[in-house]
């Protein structure tokens, strides 16, 4: 039997981010801005979480502001690297997010910040953390989306094609915003949604942003990356390009991240069920006051000419 095609090194991320844990405080400026976002939907939902989880924790930011809303109880925090779950308030757990040691139907709320565009099988992933929420649970997450890092990722790739004579992929890939809602579907959870926003970041350097993607367990974890690292002189040339393209102002560059926010329910009886097709009481044209004109009937295909005998 073929083994199924990872696309992320799983072992060498666990190792890099244990590697970094002691910087991560340092650089969640970013984790900070979701965790924001995702803690101001949820506040607007008018019911109570009881038990929550938070995915892929980093050291627990996102599970702690959402646990300081009223409607959420128990927090629960689980991070594939052993370093950062140590930094996590407890309860924690270590487990990736690939296979999740999760019973079913037993949370009110998932959520998840930067951390499910890593795993190998997301619609596996999706499907698991639906089977572990209740009924009418709510699951929530922010991931990267395939407009992030675009400077970056194109000037690793010039650099290193000029000064090398070929290009390997730096940068990891991301998921599109209708490819994520697609996998909600798939997942099966119920009325899903995913939507979109760009941020611009200034940093001080391309090598500061570099710093800060490794961090965040975002640097080169492909299966199929180059085992080379890049020599000094090409990623010397790889900054220079990244500057005379994407300077600001102020003496730094600019970095472009795409956050998509997932959100879907787990399937209830009591949920909102779309109207079939012809069953709606009122007319489209009353409520918007205004004439319904006929489009006329259908016409005809019209038949080939004859062609005339010479």
């Amino acid at each position: 039997m073929n083994k199924p095609h990872l696309l992320f090194d799983r072992k060498l991320l666990r190792a890099r981010r244990d590697r970094f844990a002691p910087e991560i405080g340092a650089h969640e400026s970013l984790l900070a801005h979701v965790a924001r976002e995702i803690t101001e939907r949820i506040s607007l939902m008018l019911r109570s979480f009881p038990c929550a989880l938070d995915l892929g924790a980093y050291r627990g930011l996102l599970g702690r502001k959402v646990a300081e809303l009223p409607s959420v109880g128990a927090m629960i925090y689980a991070e594939s690297a052993f370093e950062l779950a140590a930094l996590c308030p407890r309860p924690a757990l270590v487990c990736d997010e690939d296979v999740l040691p999760l019973k079913e139907a037993s949370l009110n709320l998932i959520v998840s910040g930067l951390a499910l565009h890593r795993v190998n099988d997301l619609p596996g992933a999706l499907i698991q953390i639906r089977r572990a929420l209740c009924p009418d649970g709510l699951f929530m997450a922010g991931v990267l989306g395939a407009r992030s890092l675009s400077e970056l990722r194109q000037s690793l790739i010039e650099a290193e094609a000029e000064m090398e004579g070929g290009a390997s992929p730096r940068v990891s890939p991301f998921g599109d915003v209708r490819d994520y809602g697609a996998l909600l579907q798939r997942a099966g959870f119920a009325l899903p949604v995913a939507d979109a926003e760009v941020l611009t970041l200034p940093y001080p350097s391309p090598r500061e942003l570099m710093r800060e993607i490794r961090v965040l367990g975002g640097g080169n974890v492909l299966a199929e990356r180059s085992k080379t690292p890049l020599s000094r002189s090409t990623l010397g040339r790889a900054e220079s390009i990244y500057r005379e393209r994407h300077a600001t102002k102020e003496g730094g560059v600019s970095a472009t991240f795409e956050i998509v926010y997932l959100s879907g329910w787990a399937p209830d009886p009591s949920q909102q069920k779309p109207l079939k097709p012809g069953s709606a009481a009122a007319r489209l044209a009353d409520a918007l006051h205004t004439r319904e004109h006929s489009a006329g009937d259908k016409a005809a295909f019209p038949s080939s000419p004859k062609r005339k005998d010479r």
